[in-house]
């Protein structure tokens, strides 16, 4: 069984529109943006990260927004939910400020004895707030005070129809099964970084999955530095896991590799951060390109990047 692993680093996903993308995570939800770059293999689509105040491992949202993009279908075979931490009695406040915001689908539930909040994204997006004591420092630059802002993840579900094998890999990454409540199994990483709970809900009958806007790309789970990502690597390959090369993101480094259900994995480092090319004050203020972008500037800030408004 791994060690290396501390919870979740980021989860990636797909959008339609680069504004409603950005103005729904730092206008209604409060997260600051800690990059604006662009997708590593198609340069003329932004990347986009949010986050805490340097977006710390566990508290970064990024998006892939293809303008125009076709929403998903949602089913099996997919990181369906994921889920922020906010303070214990803060869900009257979120509700009342998400119906404000006209986000759609404000849902009270209950899952595992903790109060939740599920609302949906501009793109159909399927995301909750659970109450937690959480000792992390939120982001209160936004219009939302401390008392009641993001703390970072708190979990993310995969919609599977079997279990089995995805539930075997997560005990092999240093999860442990916690719970069970209905059709949903929880795993939890002791001594994580306060992401570190993953659900798995078991619906043999669901369609599969169809990616598009609304939809997460990958989830990313996180290590310390490059060493303990080659351990892991190791591990997995010597498990007989297919995984990807170590690849260079400028703000981490990564591998990937297909999990039993469909869902894709990639460990990433927490060094060297989103501070690398820009100082704390103005992270994710000015256009980031991959170097080997660097070149096509121009020709993507007039004809494929639409401007953002902040």
């Amino acid at each position: 069984m791994l060690n290396q692993i501390n919870g979740l680093h980021h989860v990636t996903s797909l959008a339609s529109g680069a504004q409603s993308n950005n103005d729904f995570f730092t206008k209604t939800l409060g997260l600051r943006r800690v990059k604006k770059t662009v997708n590593f293999d198609a340069p003329e689509v932004y990347h986009l990260y949010y986050g805490d105040e340097l977006g710390t491992p566990g508290s970064v949202m990024t998006y892939f927004p293809f303008p125009g993009a076709r929403r998903g279908r949602p089913g099996a075979g997919e990181v369906s939910m994921t889920t922020f931490a906010v303070p214990k009695g803060s869900l009257p406040f979120w509700a009342d400020r998400l119906a404000t915001f006209d986000v759609k689908n404000i849902k009270p539930e209950t899952r595992f004895g903790e109060n939740r909040l599920r609302f949906e994204g501009p793109d159909g997006d399927g995301f909750a707030l659970v109450e937690t004591d959480d000792a992390r420092a939120p982001w209160d630059g936004e219009g939302v005070s401390a008392d009641y802002a993001i703390r970072g993840f708190h979990s993310a579900d995969m919609r599977l129809r079997d279990a089995g094998a995805s539930a075997e890999l997560l005990r092999f990454m240093g999860y442990e099964q916690i719970a069970a409540e209905g059709d949903i199994i929880r795993f939890h990483i002791a001594s994580g970084n306060g992401a570190d709970v993953i659900d798995i809900e078991t619906l043999p009958g669901a369609s599969s999955a169809q990616q598009g806007a609304g939809s997460v790309h990958h989830l990313a789970f996180s290590v310390t530095d490059r060493a303990a990502q080659l351990e892991v690597r190791k591990a997995l390959l010597d498990t007989g896991w297919q995984v990807t090369p170590v690849i260079d993101r400028d703000y981490f480094w990564a591998i990937y590799f297909r999990t039993p259900g469909g869902v894709l994995f990639e460990i990433a480092t927490n060094e060297p951060g989103f501070d690398r090319d820009e100082d704390s004050a103005h992270l994710g203020q000015a256009l980031k390109l991959p170097s080997q972008h660097e070149h096509l500037r121009q020709t993507l800030e007039e004809r494929y990047l639409e401007p953002i408004l902040d």
